[in-house]
């Protein structure tokens, strides 16, 4: 005799099944979902210094998030803005290895792509992209008519359905080698945007864009290409944008107000465009951002929202560095499998190349801004070695200051990390004060601001009121010599194209190994020798 299992059925299921009635479904549960990201991490792969940021205690922090979060019910997705690439020399000498695989161990859902992931090769980015465990998205890059990357991936936490879509900022295709990007269109990434969003739309309960583009605030892009405000007003749909490259703290003072002197450890309000969150943490790794979602049928709700800092220091009273926030301990495993990287890439560096009597200012606030003395000194080496009677070169290619006392091989990469050429045009007055306008109306704060030597100019609301190289206005029918790099000479940051100029001549010379004779052959360098006094006035 056989046992038959016995079955019992609601009485509303009983009656589904004989008449064919149907049942309510179950509501889902609210969804909690936590968006943690980073953006512009530029190399930062070991701490500094000072002990601040580093992939061991980033991972450490996040680490700790998800089990927070997934301790309270919540789901975690990991986001990154681009740009891994370029910015400390234990890095690009080693193509972000140590980076991108440290991002794995982390466990990254997605990243955006940034311009500066097209600096070297397409052979080093394909070999970065046969690293990554998780996918680069962008929507708006194509190769013979064909998108070139993801430009979306549907993420699934808790049975709802979350899309991530990448966006890259078309200002790449000035930003770097024409080489490196060869048959590569980037479109408008609104207009990419407005396309995918209805369709994103259809398929998941939130839309997050991921995206290379930069905050200006309330719109004001100046030279640089339309961003995340300009982006988020014209796409109507989207809930979150994760943004990266214009390399600030996203945090609001009101609105179209952002907090431009933000304090690491205080409170952080995020942009909001039409519906839409924007958020951006810093770069670097100095920031974890965190956004609190709660998603409940067709209402998502942002219920907190901060920037938590990685072993930041702040200035005391006293002017000491103390903790921005509580210390993160490094994660001993991925500080382990960093170490190797780190020892090859200090072997490397470590070579000394001179000396200076103090600091030599390339901090990206002010180079962008104003003439300073390492702008001074790049220009002044490109000359020295070129026999040019001035030099000009776009603040955006200076990626630090040169210390004071020793100088190494590794500091000077830290200045100019993009392996450039320094390049000559010989042309007649006439055309060089044709660009030297063009020079004058790139914005103060954009990478494409001048730094120059040999010239001095008188700039009036962005026009050129006057030139003189020697003390002698420049003679229209003179010829005379400019050096400049090969990507600014390309075309890079919106300046006039000079490569097929009949009188450009590539040299060839690298622009660090040219900066590096310099500083070699004049050591110990005077600080005082490089101020730029009345290069440049502005009224």
């Amino acid at each position: 005799m056989h046992n038959t299992p016995l079955i019992r059925l609601s009485a509303c299921a009983l009656a589904a099944l004989l008449t064919g009635c149907a049942t309510t479904p179950t509501p889902r549960p609210p969804l909690k979902l936590t968006v943690l990201h980073t953006n512009d991490h530029h190399g930062r792969f070991w701490p500094n210094a000072d002990g601040e940021y580093g992939m061991a205690a980033r991972k450490t922090l996040i680490d700790r998030l998800r089990a927070e979060v997934k301790a309270s019910g919540g789901e975690v997705l990991l986001l990154d803005g681009g740009d891994v690439n370029t910015g400390v020399p234990e890095s690009d000498l080693q193509d972000a290895e140590p980076d991108l695989q440290a991002m794995n161990r982390i466990g990254y859902d997605a990243m955006a792509v940034g311009n500066h992931e097209f600096d070297k090769s397409p052979a080093v980015l394909a070999k970065q992209r046969s690293w990554l465990k998780f996918p680069m998205l962008s929507a708006n890059i194509y190769k013979d008519g064909q998108r070139l990357f993801e430009p979306y991936r549907i993420f699934e936490r808790a049975g709802y359905k979350i899309a991530v879509m990448g966006l890259t900022t078309d200002d790449t295709q000035k930003m770097v080698l024409p080489d490196n990007i060869r048959g590569i269109t980037f479109t408008k990434p609104a207009a990419e945007a407005a396309k995918l969003v209805p369709e994103l739309r259809a398929k998941a309960v939130m839309v997050i864009a991921t995206t290379h583009m930069g905050h200006y605030t309330d719109g004001q892009a100046g030279v640089n290409a339309a961003g995340d405000v300009e982006m988020a007003r014209a796409v109507k749909g989207l809930d979150l944008v994760v943004g990266g490259h214009s390399q600030n703290p996203v945090c609001m003072l009101g609105e179209n107000k952002r907090n431009d002197a933000y304090v690491p450890g205080s409170p952080c309000a995020p942009d909001r465009q039409n519906g839409a969150w924007i958020v951006q943490a810093h770069e670097w790794g100095k920031y974890v951002g965190r956004a609190d979602f709660v998603i409940d049928g067709p209402k998502i709700e942002l219920v907190r929202y901060e920037l938590l800092p990685v072993n930041m220091k702040k200035r005391a009273p006293d002017g000491k560095k103390v903790p921005a926030g509580e210390t993160i301990a490094e994660d001993a495993e991925m500080k382990a499998y960093l170490q190797p990287f780190q020892a090859n890439g200090q072997a490397r560096l470590a070579v000394p190349v001179g000396a200076t009597d103090g600091v030599l200012d390339g901090d990206r606030e002010r180079v962008r801004k104003q003439p300073t003395t390492l702008g001074t000194l790049i220009a002044r080496a490109m000359m020295d070695k070129t026999g040019a009677d001035l030099a000009l070169i776009n603040s955006g290619g200076v990626r630090d200051s040169l210390p004071a006392g020793q100088i190494s091989y590794r500091d000077v990469l830290k200045v100019q990390p993009f392996g450039n050429t320094v390049a000559i045009v010989q042309m007649k007055g006439a055309e060089l004060l044709t660009y030297l306008k063009a020079a004058a109306k790139m914005t103060p704060g954009s990478g494409a601001f001048p730094q120059t030597a040999g010239v001095r100019l008188v700039i009036e609301a962005g026009e050129l009121k006057d030139a003189r190289i020697g003390n002698q206005a420049i003679d229209p029918l003179r010829d005379y010599r400019l050096a400049l790099t090969n990507f600014t000479a390309t075309g890079g940051d919106g300046y006039p194209k000079l490569n097929t100029h009949p009188g450009y001549v590539d040299s060839g010379f690298n622009d660090a190994d040219v900066l590096r004779a310099y500083i070699a052959k004049r050591s110990p360098l005077k600080v005082a020798d490089y101020e730029p006094g009345d290069a440049v006035t502005r009224r």
